[in-house]
């Protein structure tokens, strides 16, 4: 009886309008840290980052450098340019192509040239720092919490990377490579869900 009688009241609260946030919820710990949440609250950036730190890594300590470096400056960059265009709908078919992609590089252990890890370091920041900047209000806050994002991205690459680059026990890659199947795994579902979606 009490169950049933808590059944309207909830569902009522579940399905009032709230207001939709613009880009970054507020953890009221400032701007940085709004930031920081924001990137570990998206999966669908978390996850391509850790894919490709942890590739990076796999490669040796010359190519978790390079990501160290690049990847976070690319993606305050993209966020800086983003920051001065009109808000974007990303959609979900991109970061699912991303997912989809970098995993199945981790997972199957392929080897690109160095140039090639740092241009493919540079266009996954740009891309996903320019949809991240999109949302952002042209403000010294807006801009603080650009720069919340760019250290998290660093602090995860270089965490990720430093965690595989002097692993050489076989059973240890292999279970890298099996955290690249299923982030590639996860993209194929969020493509899924997209196309879904839109059908």
């Amino acid at each position: 009886m009490l169950r049933s009688s808590l059944v309207l009241p909830l569902a009522a609260i579940a399905l009032l309008p709230t207001p939709a946030a613009a880009h970054l919820n507020s953890t009221g710990l400032g701007p940085v840290y709004d930031g920081v949440a924001h990137f570990l609250t998206s999966p669908e950036d978390l996850l391509a980052v850790l894919a490709l730190a942890l590739w990076a890594g796999a490669r040796g300590a010359s190519y978790a450098r390079r990501a160290l470096f690049v990847l976070p400056s690319a993606w305050l960059l993209g966020s800086l340019l983003g920051m001065t265009a009109a808000a974007t709908a990303g959609g979900a078919v991109l970061p699912a192509i991303w997912l989809m992609a970098l995993g199945a590089l981790l997972a199957t252990d392929l080897t690109l040239p160095l140039r090639g890890a740092t241009a493919l370091a540079a266009l996954l920041g740009l891309q996903r720092g320019y949809l991240n900047g999109s949302g952002i209000e042209q403000s010294a806050s807006g801009i603080a919490a650009l720069f919340g994002l760019g250290a998290v991205v660093f602090v995860v690459v270089a965490l990720a990377a430093a965690a595989v680059v002097r692993l050489r026990a076989a059973s240890a890659r292999v279970a890298v490579r099996v955290i690249g199947s299923w982030i590639a795994a996860s993209g194929l579902l969020l493509l899924g869900w997209s196309l879904r979606a839109h059908a």
